[in-house]
């Protein structure tokens, strides 16, 4: 039942728009660059759609934070939609719930909140972008070494690419997981491990990170204290990332795209509100007539030393249209 919903999104931007109507997405850890792209997919769609929108979050790593900055946006701003990406699902969950039952329409994207009422998660196939950075690692290596991965072990789609990693290392018995880092949202913690690793010269000879901020501070520590022939794959476009490709430093990294998952997840939600369901609270992802798909996978590109520089340009383009 996708196609009935998703044609309709075509020429949603002549649907008539109450002037009360306004889209908040709830980050976490908003200064960065991931999350900056995706506050400029809902303000994107919240132009084509003439209607309000909104970005809240946490500026740091804070579960309980953007909690209760969702807690806020329900209870003092009569939302019409709500986008947000679960740092801590089990936390999360009951306030998406309060918010389905108050018949607010609610989508997660990037990370999402499974066991929630949530209509629909946007996203990344986590456990495919994982399997893609092992398949990497794994060549690299050429099917034999040590490996530490810097994560945050709350997050649903962490899991899944943590999941995925595993998968493929269990076709090469040469390669093993020597360590699995929870960086708290904290990239300092990253490059004090990568700092202690290479000082006590301990066996590694690959990083991969799960997350967008880990791996520009490992290539920080190699390239400070000139260590050459690690293998280190990323994730996500941070800027730092991509120097670090050019320099060599970073093997690859996987780009997700937090732009269109905002983008999408509005054009949805303004989809809904003008053709609400009787009951948000139906078990959607079972209902064989469900007006949503369960999933949406946005996708991924794989950027490394051969198309670093036509992503760096075009951001440099953004950045000056700005």
């Amino acid at each position: 039942m996708a196609g009935g919903l998703v044609l309709p999104l075509l020429n949603c931007g002549a649907s008539a728009h109450d002037p009360t109507e306004v889209y908040y997405l709830v980050t976490i850890h908003s200064k960065i660059s991931y999350w900056q792209a995706a506050a400029a997919g809902i303000e994107q769609a919240g132009r084509e759609l003439k209607v309000r929108w909104e970005t809240v979050g946490p500026e740091d790593y804070d579960p309980q934070a953007q909690k209760e900055e969702f807690q806020k946006v329900l209870s003092q701003h009569k939302p019409t939609g709500i986008l947000v990406s679960p740092a801590n699902p089990e936390l999360m969950t009951p306030v998406i719930d309060a918010a389905i039952a108050q018949g607010v329409p609610v989508i997660t994207m990037d990370s999402d909140a499974p066991a929630s009422k949530r209509l629909m998660f946007i996203g990344t196939d986590n456990y495919g972008a994982g399997q893609m950075g092992a398949k990497i690692v794994a060549r690299e290596l050429q099917g034999k070494g040590n490996v530490v991965i810097f994560t945050m072990p709350n997050q649903s789609n962490l899991k899944e690419r943590l999941h995925g990693y595993e998968e493929v290392f269990r076709g090469y018995p040469g390669i093993k997981i020597a360590e699995v880092v929870d960086m708290k949202g904290d990239p300092t913690i990253a490059f004090d491990k990568t700092s202690d690793i290479l000082t006590k010269n301990t066996p590694v000879d690959a990083f991969a990170c799960l997350e967008a901020q880990s791996c520009a501070e490992v290539a920080e520590v190699l390239s400070r204290k000139q260590t050459k022939g690690k293998t280190v794959v990323a994730m996500d476009t941070d800027p730092r990332t991509l120097e670090s490709i050019q320099k060599g430093l970073i093997v690859a990294t996987i780009a997700q795209k937090p732009f269109t998952m905002a983008y999408f997840g509005t054009l949805v939600l303004d989809q809904l509100h003008h053709n609400l369901p009787p009951t948000l609270g139906l078990n959607w992802a079972q209902d064989t007539r469900s007006p949503v798909p369960r999933s949406i996978d946005t996708g991924t590109t794989l950027i490394d030393k051969s198309n670093v520089d036509k992503f760096l340009k075009a951001d440099s383009g953004l950045q000056k249209g700005n």
